[in-house]
């Protein structure tokens, strides 16, 4: 069992920024590809990056909704991946989870893909 816990949300205003963190104890760190998705009130589970395992030299995948402002990274040493949010938007306010998938997807993408799931952190952006 992959147990992934997140970290660093919290309220900002519109135009600032966050880093969440996501922390795992899993031995094989390194073999699993990761990433952040996030659910707004009411609404599905929508995919914003993921990073590939060490193997892919750190392959990345963003949402066009997050490309330029969210930057996904990983510290393998440290077994946390990290998802540096700037110019935050009103609309990327909800709750963020961390998840890992270990498998031959490069840098997945779709909530079926990932195999472990944290149990998320909240982040509200004010107008």
């Amino acid at each position: 069992q992959v147990q992934l816990v997140e970290s660093g949300g919290g309220l900002v205003q519109a135009g600032g920024s966050l880093r969440l963190s996501c922390t795992s104890s899993v031995r094989t760190f390194s073999g699993y590809a990761l990433g952040w998705f996030r659910q707004a009130p009411g609404k599905e589970r929508d995919f914003v990056a993921s990073i590939g395992w060490s193997g892919t030299g750190g392959s990345t995948n963003y949402a066009d909704s997050v490309k330029g402002r969210f930057t996904i990274s990983r510290d393998n040493a440290k077994k946390t991946v990290y998802l540096q949010m700037n110019a935050l938007k009103p609309e990327d306010t909800g709750i963020y989870y961390c998840a890992a998938h270990f498998g031959i997807a490069t840098t997945p993408w779709l909530v079926s893909e990932f195999d472990y799931w944290g149990q998320g952190t909240p982040v509200t952006v004010s107008s």
